[in-house]
């Protein structure tokens, strides 16, 4: 399949190089050019002998091409608890709201509600998940049914899952097909016992992988852990070699000048979820200090039960806003730099090399966001109205792994949006009834 996008925008997202007019083409799963009208003038003539016969041709009619957004931490099928557990503390919304819905989900329910998740991911042109939930195989289905390309990582802890399925997951899921893909990871170091988590320390250093886990998401949290162990929660993990081969953390809201100096010594990645953290009173992370200490930053929507929507232009200003905010700075994380958080970083964090920038051989995981629209005229600096003025509106086609999702209002999933919406409200009123709720 060859498709050809022409009279475009683009905006690769590699190092030094500004948004231009030119073209993109597509061969199957991968770009096979992305240049200016004279790079595509020169590459006719330099090959001249190849015929190039098109599949479908698409004007993009001045709009913007550029890789996806990398949804860099979520729990997709808590899409069953969008406002159903609101305006709580942390610990009152997990043990009183959360848990007990979660104790009677199956892995059927998992996997219609993630497709749930995954129409609201395309509209927000949203390419990859970094999703952490109960039922991988499930998970994994829906994803490859879809056409959403999905990580995951392992939500092990004291109450469900085990070291043995996180490495069966691991071993069964990888190579797989090639949307989905497996990380080894732990829900949060107040879910899971010392010797839980040397056991997944073990499984890390077995394959030298890197591991990811919340972390420090509040400040009761952070205290916590000192009390049980007289260190913070990057001190306490990284002590059990959990790090050793990289990874990440997911909030980071709470970390000390120590915390990070381990951060970059041990090459984590932090993914800030401020929507999450704002709606939950968690705290503002210090993102400004991240990037000043060369700490790579990638960005997730967290679940949508606490955030409560999957937006990605939403949490990018949010980023920027909140970092701002918390410096009494308005130059503080420029937007370029959120721009890149939200793609490049956040492909880097997923271990997706082949889908962070528009380029010659790298996977066509791409979207076209509408410049037509009111929030983003006059065009005097599209990269940064993404994330100023940016919204889901401007979202008008998504392509994942080179087949075309989603596309002015259309889902090609599939599966129809009514489909998924009925399967839904299926399965909350069965557990609303089974809790007596």
């Amino acid at each position: 399949m060859k498709t050809r996008f022409y009279n475009a925008r683009v905006l690769t997202m590699e190092p030094g190089r500004d948004i231009f007019m030119g073209e993109v083409w597509i061969e199957d799963e991968k770009i096979l050019f992305a240049g200016t009208d004279e790079e595509t003038q020169a590459f006719y003539q330099k090959h001249s002998g190849m015929i190039l016969i098109w599949d479908q041709e698409i004007d993009c009619g001045g709009n913007l091409l550029m890789p996806g957004f990398k949804n860099a931490h979520t729990h997709s099928a808590m899409t069953l608890m969008r406002s159903m557990a609101d305006d709580l503390p942390l610990s009152d919304w997990l043990n009183h709201q959360i848990f007990p819905v979660e104790a009677k989900m199956t892995a059927e329910d998992i996997y219609w509600l993630t497709k749930l998740a995954i129409l609201e991911y395309l509209t927000s042109g949203i390419t990859s998940i970094f999703d952490m939930y109960l039922t991988p195989l499930s998970i994994a289905q829906a994803c490859l049914e879809t056409g959403m390309r999905c990580v995951q990582v392992s939500a092990v802890n004291n109450f469900s899952q085990s070291p043995e399925m996180v490495e069966q997951m691991f071993l069964e899921i990888n190579g797989k097909d090639p949307l989905n893909s497996y990380m080894i990871g732990f829900h949060a170091e107040y879910t899971c016992s010392k010797a839980l988590l040397q056991k997944i320390s073990a499984l890390a250093h077995k394959y030298e992988v890197p591991v990811f886990t919340h972390i420090s998401e509040t400040a009761a949290e952070t205290e916590g852990c000192r009390e049980r162990y007289g260190m913070t929660p990057v001190a306490f993990l990284s002590s059990l070699g959990l790090f050793d081969f990289g990874g990440g953390g997911y909030h980071m809201v709470h970390c000390t000048a120590e915390d990070i100096a381990i951060m970059k010594e041990k090459k984590m990645y932090v993914v800030t979820n401020p929507g999450s953290n704002t709606k939950l009173a968690s705290g503002i992370a210090p993102i400004a200090q991240y990037l000043k200490a060369g700490i790579p930053v990638a960005i997730g929507t967290d679940g949508p039960a606490s955030n409560n929507c999957l937006d990605m232009f939403r949490e990018m200003f949010l980023v920027t806003g909140l970092a701002k905010l918390k410096n009494q700075d308005a130059s503080s994380v420029d937007a370029m730099e959120v721009l890149k958080m939200a793609t490049v970083n956040g492909a880097h964090a997923m271990g997706l090399m082949q889908c962070d920038t528009l380029a010659e051989g790298k996977l066509a995981d791409m979207i076209m966001l509408d410049l037509h629209q009111p929030n983003m005229q006059p065009l005097n600096n599209i990269a940064k109205n993404i994330v100023y003025s940016g919204s889901k509106q401007n979202v008008k086609m998504t392509m994942i792994h080179g087949v075309i999702r989603y596309m002015d209002g259309e889902f090609r999933i599939g599966v129809t949006p009514d489909a998924v919406y009925e399967k839904a409200e299926e399965i909350k009123a069965r557990i609303l009834q089974e809790l007596s709720i």
